[in-house]
């Protein structure tokens, strides 16, 4: 099996000349010299670094393509035509009371201030990206009118340009993070919550001392890793004022803004970028139990965890300290990830793959269950798009797993709105929008049923967030039918008797029953009987 297929790809806008490449190389099979390009080795060749990332940035989101040996598609929903389960009041299903509308898509996380949801999904991390800050406003309203909860990203006061520092370097605002936090309380309907995030650099900033107390923020993440990358955040700027400016603040800044070599390349247009990166974080388990402790202690109801695709072992501790410290929510972020900004080969090459990690995630929460101990609520996050993926994902994990955790799937319907706006404006509708009308009432469906619930209002909301709740009611219904025909009504009642595996080796590393097993002793018995 030919699983990844390097040194060619469109995410470095690069690609090979010949058809016959290389498996584990990637380089052509025959290599011309005279060549004029353009494979990642010849743009390496006089680009360098610039090669290592996705581009253009600020421009795209990438993800992965490694075709790993098991992912989802190796599980299979089961459908019933015998009884129901999660009706209200435990009532008998009939054929009138289990419409599939019926079905209750409503999620709940958290432990002493829980936190509704209308469907169990949540936004990734939308940090300090050119791509999640220019986009915002479609992405916070549309979570908040859809009734999910938004993750608002490490680094985001970091490198606001308008940033207030005491003299100790603590923040004491940050333009940038008001208004993320506004526009998603403006239009909150009481389901999900703005969630931000803390690395290294935004605990050293007070980020949280900033957000909780002077900004109200209720819920609080601490990040650890995500799928995409073993290394911390990145971004580039174009200028090098502004580099400077982020080397000052205390961020590793490459390559160097202050060498007077960078700058002659800078001045020469040779160097075009920089990048800002984040520092490791290094973690200890009274380190974070004192951490959690003071997040509480300044003011957040809720304290949540985001893990990467870690060994084990580092799985473990997570699961193991957010147990003991009573975490609200942990999210378990699977290889290959997508991102604005993360090493291609990284993301390819690095990490457990997020089915793969689900099912370590299952063996070590049933450990603790075991046990006795508290099992924090569970959410997955690793390439996941659709209601199906929710699905499987709910049931491999149950009861434990709560939300899926959606990152480049709900960025989507923002740039699609937004596009669709601009496109208006300048009467360049492309025919796959134009079928369907030539105004937003038109080509939106949702569009008077929103008018409907907010009024006037929705006129001001940008077409993006529109856009989004539209993706988010297409999940929701489509998880409707999916629960509806395994005749479960309710979250809680989905279960991993709802699933089967395709093949032998994904019943081995999942535990479900291989789909020729799966009910063969209800189903001889019944023969037999």
């Amino acid at each position: 099996m030919n699983l990844q297929r390097p040194n060619g790809t469109d995410v470095t806008q690069t690609s090979n000349r010949s058809r016959d490449v290389v498996p584990g190389s990637g380089i052509c099979s025959r290599c011309i010299d005279g060549c004029r390009g353009n494979c990642e080795v010849f743009k390496s060749s006089f680009r360098g670094r610039e090669v290592i990332y996705p581009g253009p940035f600020g421009e795209v989101t990438a993800g992965g393509d490694k075709d790993y040996p098991i992912d989802y598609s190796h599980l299979n929903i089961l459908g019933y035509a015998y009884g129901a389960k999660g009706l209200p009041d435990g009532a008998e299903g009939t054929p009138d009371n289990t419409l599939f509308p019926f079905a209750d898509t409503e999620t709940v996380f958290g432990t002493e201030h829980p936190v509704r949801m209308k469907v169990p999904v949540f936004t990734g991390a939308l940090g300090s990206t050119e791509i999640a800050r220019k986009n915002w406003e479609h992405f916070a309203i549309g979570a908040a009118i859809s009734g999910i909860s938004l993750v608002c990203g490490e680094n985001v006061c970091g490198i606001d340009p308008e940033l207030e520092l005491d003299d100790k370097g603590r923040v004491t605002r940050s333009p940038d993070m008001e208004r993320r936090i506004e526009n998603y309380r403006r239009y909150h309907q009481g389901y999900g919550d703005i969630l931000v995030q803390l690395n290294v650099e935004d605990t050293r900033l007070g980020v949280a001392e900033y957000v909780t107390q002077t900004l109200g923020v209720e819920t609080v993440e601490l990040k650890w890793g995500q799928g995409a990358k073993s290394i911390g955040g990145e971004i580039k700027v174009n200028d090098l004022e502004r580099a400077l400016e982020l080397q000052r603040r205390g961020y590793l800044v490459t390559p160097d803004p202050s060498d007077p070599a960078i700058q002659a390349s800078y001045h020469d247009g040779a160097i075009r970028q920089f990048e800002r990166h984040s520092r490791l974080g290094f973690i200890d388990r009274d380190d974070f139990a004192a951490s959690v402790s003071r997040l509480r202690e300044l003011g957040a109801k809720r304290v949540t965890l985001k893990t990467g695709a870690y060994s084990m072992r580092e799985l473990a501790m997570a699961m193991k300290w957010a147990s003991e410290n009573r975490i609200d929510l942990l999210t378990i972020d699977g290889a290959p990830g997508g991102t604005g900004m993360s090493p291609w080969r990284m993301m390819e090459e690095w990490g457990i793959p997020t089915f793969y990690l689900q099912c370590m995630v299952n063996e070590l929460a049933e450990k603790l269950a075991s046990r006795g101990e508290f099992v924090p609520d569970l959410a997955m996050a690793g390439g996941f798009s659709t209601e199906d993926h929710i699905f499987k994902v709910l049931a491999l994990g149950s009861p434990h797993m709560k939300a899926v955790c959606m990152g480049r799937a709900l960025m989507i319907p923002g740039f699609v709105g937004k596009n669709i706006d601009l496109w208006m404006a300048e009467e360049d509708l492309p025919k796959t929008v134009s079928a369907f009308g030539t105004t937003k009432e038109e080509i939106f469906v949702n569009y008077e049923t929103l008018k409907s619930e907010f009024g006037d209002v929705v006129d001001e909301f940008p077409l993006g967030a529109i856009a989004l709740h539209a993706f988010c009611d297409k999940l929701k219904v489509g998880l409707q039918q999916l629960m509806s025909g395994s005749r479960n009504f309710s979250l809680p009642a989905i279960s991993r008797a709802d699933l089967v595996a395709l093949t032998e080796e994904a019943a081995k590393v999942s535990n479900i029953p291989y789909v020729m097993d799966a009910y063969r002793d209800e189903a001889m018995r019944i023969i037999e009987g």
